[in-house]
């Protein structure tokens, strides 16, 4: 018993140290990808002699085993021989698609166990910023490529997935699962995501009308710029002001349902390993995700031009499946279990976070690097954003579900994909496609 004791103490079990006033209101996020991880027993490296080599196999443990996802990791050393051997750039792409997906959950995991040592603002905050951390990397590597159309697609899609595919197949299955029973969520929570969505979509379509009203876009462009970057700034300190709401003044809107803390899969309000285990991971596995990122951005086009779909229809549709399919899963597992405020906090919370932060910060890191990185996401792409807005506030404005509801927001994700599976447009940027109308109109 006493090595266990001794196991648990430098395994980060420090009911002591961490007071039930710091303990983190776990989030919809956190809660979501929970669903995906595993129980390990300390008993299988309790008798493992050396106290550095038993505390590396317990991190070992709970970080790389300690996911039902687990079985995904071979995909990154694959993908990076696949790179060294310079096997075909599909394949590259493939491995390093399915290698995100448990590096996505194992990053909430991590941040999750940081936030029980700093608080619950710094907790929070931590929380809130990584939890589309690989979205980020993404942009920031197609940025750093002058590769505007995968940032922008991307981006959007993360959105569309969160807002329709998401949400729509949570509702849905819900509502099956529970036909004799009545859902019913917070109206609340849905009101304050709603209103954010709009606002980001008002500062997306603003650049498109301005385009369209100013005509030849050599006139246009340079106040399209400014206009996108000024209304990326509004955009982040709308979004710190939704993290005061959010965290500190009505953080009670945003808290999972009472009854989960009766789940045996939930119950776990203590931190697993150490602070600076959980940091030295977290920043190993975003290097990792960092590699894997750039490995996508490179090699998208060929697998493009090698499976025959768009790029993108790729970008938009496949990135953001894979990328969160943990917590997409979860989201789903909270519907069946009838828990609809978690489902909400999933789907609408990071379709607001990358909306109203990530986008902006592309712009933002874009301006500072020098990329042309603006608000104007073209026509297509921007109007199938603001009717998955609408049909979303329409679809949560009663405060009740039942899978009829999810069929349409299901549905309505499968038109917009074969909506961009048919769209076979170069991979060029926008303001060249615009440069080729004018000079052909005008011949």
């Amino acid at each position: 018993m006493g090595s266990l004791d001794n196991l648990n103490l430098e395994n980060g079990d420090l009911k002591e140290i961490i007071s039930k006033e710091n303990n983190i209101p776990r989030t919809a996020n956190n809660l979501s990808a929970s669903l995906m991880r595993k129980k390990s027993d300390p008993m299988l490296v309790s008798k493992v002699r050396f106290r550095r080599v038993r505390e590396f196999l317990i991190n070992l443990q709970e970080v790389i085993f300690g996911t039902k996802l687990c079985v995904l990791f071979p995909a990154i050393p694959l993908a990076i021989a696949a790179d060294c051997y310079n096997f075909g750039r599909p394949w590259i792409f493939a491995l390093s698609l399915l290698g995100l997906a448990p590096l996505a959950e194992r990053v909430s995991f991590l941040t999750e166990q940081l936030s029980f040592y700093t608080g619950p603002t710094v907790g929070g905050l931590i929380n809130a910023t990584c939890g589309n951390a690989t979205e980020l990397i993404i942009a920031l590597f197609a940025l750093h490529q002058n590769k505007l159309n995968v940032v922008k697609s991307s981006l959007l899609g993360s959105i569309l997935s969160n807002l329709l595919l998401v949400l729509g197949t949570s509702l849905f299955c819900g509502g099956l699962a529970n036909l004799k029973k009545e859902q019913i969520f917070d109206r609340r929570q849905a009101d304050v995501n709603s209103l954010l969505l709009l606002l980001g979509l008002l500062c997306h379509v603003l650049p498109l009308m301005f385009r369209y009203a100013t005509g030849p876009v050599e006139f246009s462009s340079g106040s399209i710029l400014q206009l996108s970057r000024a209304s990326s700034i509004v955009m982040l300190l709308a979004y710190f002001a939704y993290l005061l709401f959010q965290l500190k003044t009505h953080g009670h809107l945003f808290e999972a349902q009472e009854e989960c803390e009766g789940d045996d899969d939930l119950s776990e309000e203590k931190p697993i390993i150490g602070f600076w285990s959980a940091f030295i991971w977290l920043v190993g596995m975003t290097l990792i995700i960092a590699l894997l990122s750039e490995y996508i951005v490179g090699t998208i086009e060929a697998a493009s031009e090698s499976w025959g779909i768009s790029v993108s229809f790729i970008s938009i549709i496949l990135l953001p499946i894979v990328g969160n399919a943990a917590e997409h899963a979860g989201s789903i597992i909270f519907a069946l279990r009838n828990k609809l405020d978690i489902s909400l906090g999933v789907a609408l919370g990071s379709a607001s976070q990358i909306s109203m932060f990530v986008v902006p910060l592309s712009v933002i890191v874009g301006w500072i690097m020098g990329v042309p990185m603006d608000l104007d996401f073209n026509l297509l792409e921007t109007g199938s954003v603001a009717l998955s807005i609408l049909i979303t506030a329409f679809t949560l404005q009663d405060g009740t579900s039942h899978y009829m509801k999810g069929v349409v927001l299901s549905l309505s994700y499968v038109v917009i994909s074969a909506c961009f599976f048919v769209d076979k447009l170069p991979l060029i940027n926008q303001t060249s496609a615009f440069n080729l109308g004018v000079h052909s109109s005008s011949a």
